[in-house]
C-alpha cells in the first residue's frame, strides 16, 4: 500500500528539543541519520551478536 512504512513507527516522549536538535546535527556530521544510529545503540544495549556501541561524532568546537 502507497505510503504505507515497512516498519511502525515509534514515539520517543520526553526529549528535549534541543538535545534532539544536537543529535540531528550530530548523526548528520557522521552522514547518518538518526533512525540509524538510535538502532545501533538499541542492537548494541540488548546484546546482539555483533553488535557495537556507536561511534560518537566529534564535538563541532565553538
Amino acid at each position: 500500500m502507497a505510503n504505507q512504512h515497512k516498519h511502525p513507527v515509534r514515539g520517543l516522549r520526553n526529549i528535549p528539543g534541543d538535545l534532539w536538535e544536537e543529535f540531528e546535527a550530530a548523526t548528520q556530521r557522521q552522514q547518518s541519520d538518526r533512525s540509524a544510529e538510535l538502532r545501533r545503540f538499541m542492537e548494541w544495549y540488548v546484546g546482539r551478536s555483533g553488535a557495537e556501541l556507536p561511534k560518537r561524532s566529534p564535538t563541532p568546537k565553538g
